[in-house]
C-alpha cells in the first residue's frame, strides 16, 4: 500500500518506517519543518499549525493508509501538546474520510482512557474522534473508514526517552525513586514487537478495528524492572530508597522547568500508576512470543538502531 506515516522521525516512527518498507509498502514520511528540506518519500507537516482538514487533503492524494505516531510527553510553546495530540490528528482523520483513505492506525498509549493528565486527555480525544468516524455510516457510496487505536504499555528500545531514563538509573549504586513509581506495575513492550504488530494491522489483520491494548508478557513493579535491567547490564543490585512525597512533587516541578528532562509532572503521573493489560492480544497478533522484560537489554536495547 501507499502509506502516510506521521511522526516518522521519532522513536517509534523510525522503526515503523523500516518495518513497513520491509513488507513492500511505499511509505511517505511526514516530517517537521525543523528537519530541513524534505527528502525522497517525505513531506513537510507542522502538527502545531496544520489544524484544518483542508491542509491535509493534498497530502492524502493516492494514500491508502495513514499511521499516526506523533507523541510528546510534555507541553511546550514549540510543541503544544493539545495541537500535536488532539487538534492536528482530528483534522487529519477528518481529511482521511474526505479523501477516501481505507485504513488509519493511531498509536496511542495504555492508560489514556482513565488518565486526567494533558497527555492522556489529548490522546484520548483523538482516539475517540477516530473511532467515532469509523463507526459512522459513509455517505455517497464511499467505502467505510477502517480504524484501529493501538495502546501499548511502556515501549522500550534505544532512542526512547523513558528507556534512556531507565538505563541511566541502572548505573546508580543507590536508587532514590518516588514511592508510587517504585510500586507501579508495567508490562514493557519491545519497540520492534510494536512495529511488527502495526505491520500486521496493515496486512493480514486489516479487518481488526477498535482499541487494541499491547502489553508485554509479564507485569513487573517499576523497581523490579530497573533491578532487572541493572542485572542484564552486569551490575550488582543497587540500594533502593523511597523518595518522600514532598520531595517527589518538588523534583517533578523542577523537571517541568527543564524542557529536555524526561522527568516532570506528566511523567510522574504516568509512571506512578499501573500500566498493565492482557498480554494475549499482542502475542496472538504476532503469532509468536513477545520479548520479556528480562531480555529487553539484549533484544530491544542492544539491537535497536
Amino acid at each position: 500500500m501507499h502509506i502516510l506515516l506521521t511522526g516518522a522521525t521519532g522513536f517509534i516512527g523510525r522503526r515503523l518506517a523500516a518495518r513497513l518498507r520491509a513488507d513492500g509498502h511505499r511509505v511517505v514520511e511526514a516530517v517537521s519543518p525543523r528537519h530541513g528540506p524534505p527528502g525522497p518519500d517525505q513531506c513537510v507537516v507542522d502538527f502545531a499549525r496544520d489544524l484544518a482538514p483542508g491542509v491535509w487533503l493534498p497530502r492524502l492524494q493516492g494514500i491508502d493508509a495513514v499511521v499516526n505516531a506523533v507523541g510528546v510527553l510534555r507541553d511546550s510553546p514549540r510543541q503544544p501538546i493539545a495541537a500535536l495530540h488532539r487538534d492536528a490528528p482530528i483534522a487529519l482523520f477528518d481529511a482521511c474520510v474526505q479523501a477516501g483513505v481505507r485504513r488509519v492506525v493511531q498509536i496511542s498509549a495504555l492508560g489514556v482512557a482513565q488518565g486526567d493528565t494533558q497527555y492522556a486527555s489529548t490522546k484520548r480525544a483523538a482516539d475517540q474522534h477516530l473511532l467515532g468516524l469509523a463507526a459512522r455510516a459513509p455517505s455517497g457510496g464511499a467505502a467505510p473508514l477502517s480504524a484501529c487505536v493501538v495502546r501499548p504499555s511502556v515501549v522500550f528500545g534505544r532512542g526512547g526517552a523513558s528507556s534512556a531514563l531507565f538505563m541511566n538509573l541502572t548505573k546508580l549504586p543507590v536508587l532514590v525513586l518516588p514511592q508510587p513509581v517504585l510500586t507501579a506495575r508495567v508490562q514493557p513492550v519491545a519497540v520492534q514487537d510494536l512495529a511488527d504488530a502495526v505491520a500486521v494491522l496493515l496486512g493480514s489483520a486489516m479487518d481488526r478495528q477498535g482499541v487494541v491494548e499491547f502489553a508485554g508478557p509479564q507485569a513487573v513493579p517499576m523497581a523490579g524492572l530497573i533491578a532487572s535491567l541493572r542485572a542484564q547490564c552486569g551490575h550488582r543490585p543497587a540500594r533502593v530508597l523511597p523518595l518522600p512525597g514532598p520531595l517527589t512533587r518538588l523534583s517533578a516541578r523542577l523537571g517541568d522547568l527543564v524542557p529536555a528532562s524526561p522527568w516532570c509532572s506528566e511523567s510522574l503521573a504516568l509512571l506512578g500508576s499501573d500500566n498493565t493489560a492482557d498480554a494475549a492480544p499482542l502475542q496472538a497478533l504476532l503469532g509468536r512470543p513477545t520479548v520479556a522484560y528480562g531480555d529487553l537489554v539484549a533484544r530491544a536495547w542492544s539491537r535497536s538502531p
